[in-house]
């Protein structure tokens, strides 16, 4: 098993944890050609942490399963706007950090019990 991990990335967690669960338990090259596709910024991103993971095993992407794509939160930025009359509204740029692992999928054989059915 192999992972890669993405510190502080500029992206909502919340929005990259809908594209994080699509592609979770999919084969890795089936999950990069889908990512492709998707108009959001997280797939972009989640692309490129998915092929670094595959990159860190020595592995080709149809060889491994991505087995767990977790986004956890990051620190938030503050930022201020001015506002009428000489006040101020908050901005809040939220940042993300992104965790991929793959792994080779199990092979599962028949167990037999003697019987042939």
């Amino acid at each position: 098993m192999s992972k890669a991990l993405l510190k502080f990335v500029r992206v909502s967690p919340t929005k990259a944890r809908l594209i994080a669960q699509e592609v979770q338990g999919m084969n890795a090259e089936l999950a990069l050609a889908s990512l492709e596709f998707m108009p959001n910024k997280a797939a972009g991103i989640i692309s490129k942490v998915i092929a670094s993971a595959v990159a860190n095993g020595d592995f080709e992407p149809e060889e491994v399963e991505i087995v767990s794509c977790r986004v956890d939160k990051a620190a938030v930025m503050k930022r201020w706007r001015p506002r009428a009359r000489g006040t101020a509204s908050r901005i809040i740029k939220p940042t993300a950090h992104i965790l991929v692992e793959v792994a080779e999928p199990a092979k599962s054989e028949k167990q037999t019990t003697g019987k042939d059915a």
